[in-house]
């Protein structure tokens, strides 16, 4: 009988759960092998169910900006399960924690908290057609906004025609109002604006990508986002899920702040961080949009375990210590650390590499200067970005299980780790 848990069970998985997994990517589909089923985590590392441990640097796809088990989040955990699990009646610690949440991000004057990153960005899409009285909404390719159907959608044939649908059971009908455009495209987003502008509700954006590994949008390319919107009355919303609080205090919007005086969303969408680790995501903007929503406004949005008071007591107590001073600094030293290893060991072995990051979320490519867009991106070499993914399994390092998805820096993290983390690829890149 095989000795492997992590076969074992995905053997047992796959006959109750699709796929085996409860999440596509887990699945190991896109670089193939078993994959891990996860025991225990403490700090930056992770057991699987062969007691393997690894240096983990998905940190669960991001809320893990503290590392796994931090005192001070588990004590506020624990003191909030003693009281109660779920009343569906406000408290006080939801207050508490859309009160953190808009002093950190100033763009938000008001903010509802939901469960998750797909139920916050549909909402958010959901007021912004509210509010505006028009259909039409612009998004682009490779950035994710979840799995609600108006967003599972690819590029169409022309600027002429709206997306098409990219999963089975979402009707074409359904996506015939989403403009899909490329990333980084400036004459794309002009002629999408002037063909359509006076319809568009909404364009929503990852300020930088993490569903096609690390990709920044430009500072002219979001300046112009936000100067269309505001031209033809659509509303902008940033996809911050990932983003928010992991790559600086004020999240993304505030790194592009420095370079575009005056630059704020409308809306944003937040998710990971602020939940901690539970689930708990936000979506939130200017009070006159805000306060379209039930019960002050016509657009309804519910939800039964909405701002739940387990997971509003982790999301506080992790907003309380990444609030620290000199967090941020730390957090980005290390990240740079490890991306700037990354690529000195693959300059080393000839291998083409680049790479990103800022604040604790990074990426790196194998190529040899960064992508703008999803197109460049998925020109990546698989076979030896697979090598790469299972040579770092191998050697206790757990990176993403797929070349389109970013990287994630914990406080938890030492230097140590990140130089067996660069010592293991180097070997690696060695051997491709």
């Amino acid at each position: 009988m095989s000795t492997d848990r992590n076969q074992t069970l995905f053997d047992r998985a796959r006959q109750v759960i699709p796929g085996g997994v409860n999440s596509p990517v887990r699945a190991f589909k896109a670089v193939g092998g078993t994959p891990r089923f996860i025991k225990r985590a403490q700090g930056a590392y992770f057991w699987d169910a062969n007691d393997q441990r690894y240096i983990d640097y998905i940190g669960s796809w991001g809320p893990m900006i503290l590392g796994h088990g931090h005192p001070a989040v588990l004590e506020a955990v624990q003191k909030a399960a003693l009281e109660g699990f779920s009343f569906g009646a406000p408290t006080e610690r939801e207050v508490e924690l859309a009160e953190a949440i808009l002093q950190r991000v100033p763009s938000l004057e008001m903010v509802r908290l939901v469960s998750s990153g797909t139920e916050a960005g549909m909402s958010a899409i959901r007021v912004a057609r509210g509010a505006t009285g028009r259909s039409k909404i612009i998004k682009f390719e490779g950035c994710y906004h979840g799995h609600a159907d108006a967003l599972l959608v690819k590029a169409g044939s022309g600027l002429a025609t709206f997306g098409n649908p990219t999963s089975a059971g979402v009707p074409p009908e359904v996506v015939q109002h989403t403009l899909v455009l490329e990333y980084n495209h400036l004459q794309q987003l002009e002629e999408a604006f002037a063909l359509h502008g006076k319809e568009v509700a909404c364009l929503i954006i990852e300020p930088i990508a993490g569903n096609m590994n690390f990709v920044r949008a430009s500072v002219p390319f979001m300046k112009r986002c936000r100067e269309l919107c505001t031209q033809y009355g659509a509303v902008l919303i940033l996809d911050e899920v990932m983003t928010g609080l992991r790559v600086a205090y004020g999240s993304a919007q505030s790194v592009f702040a420095r370079d575009i005086p005056g630059f704020e969303p409308d809306m944003t969408v937040l998710g990971k961080v602020i939940g901690g680790g539970m689930p708990l995501a936000a979506f939130g903007g200017k009070r006159a949009l805000m306060e379209q929503l039930a019960p002050l406004g016509p657009v309804y949005q519910a939800g039964t375990l909405s701002g739940n008071p387990v997971a509003t007591a982790c999301g506080l107590a992790t907003l309380q210590e990444i609030g620290k001073p000199g967090f941020y600094e730390d957090l980005g030293r290390k990240t740079q650390a490890l991306v700037s290893g990354l690529c000195q060991a693959a300059s080393a072995a000839g291998i083409p590499f680049c790479g990103d990051s800022e604040g604790g979320m990074f990426g790196f490519f194998l190529f040899p200067e960064l992508p703008q867009n999803y197109a460049k991106v998925m020109t990546t070499n698989n076979s030896q970005f697979n090598t790469l993914f299972h040579g770092l399994l191998e050697r206790g390092v757990y990176i993403a299980p797929a070349l389109y998805e970013a990287g994630f820096m914990s406080a938890a993290h030492t230097d140590a780790d990140i130089a067996e983390t660069v010592a293991a690829a180097a070997d690696i890149f060695k051997r491709l």
